[in-house]
């Protein structure tokens, strides 16, 4: 049942993606042209789904627990440390330049466009060399 949710929940995700126009890389691109043809549907888009957070995030929390776990688990980490910024800042400008995020890229692999492709791939590679980036930063544990 849990993964029958998990797919609906993406089925319904994908699908707003893609009729909202966010897996169409110029409307993305257009939203950050503020001194050309900026197109200000992304911010309608971005504050429509924190409204819609917003609800959903009053109705889980005033529950005891969630329905498939024991517990909620929420991070713990508030600090701001240059991990999550030189991430943060790095995500935004490959936004910017190819015009996909992550969740507008994989519904739009449907289309079977090699930018898509493309972009889907540049981000596995980038996602695997900062996992391989991080356990080589990690000590070692020590042998005896």
């Amino acid at each position: 049942m849990h993964l029958i949710l998990v797919y609906l929940i993406g089925v319904i995700f994908g699908t707003g993606i893609v009729i909202s126009g966010m897996a169409n890389p110029a409307k993305v691109i257009n939203f950050f042209d503020v001194a050309g043809s900026w197109d200000p549907s992304l911010a309608f888009v971005m504050g429509g789904a924190l409204i819609v957070a917003g609800i959903g995030y009053r109705l889980v929390f005033g529950r005891a627990r969630p329905l498939f776990e024991g517990k909620f688990m929420l991070p713990t980490a508030r600090n701001l440390d240059a991990r999550l910024i030189g991430g943060s800042a790095v995500f935004g400008i490959g936004w910017g330049i190819a015009g996909f995020c992550p969740g507008g890229a994989l519904p739009a692999l449907g289309t079977g466009r090699w930018e898509v492709i493309a972009f889907a791939a540049a981000m596995l590679a980038g996602i695997f060399a900062a996992r391989s980036l991080q356990s080589l930063s990690r000590p070692k544990p020590a042998t005896t």
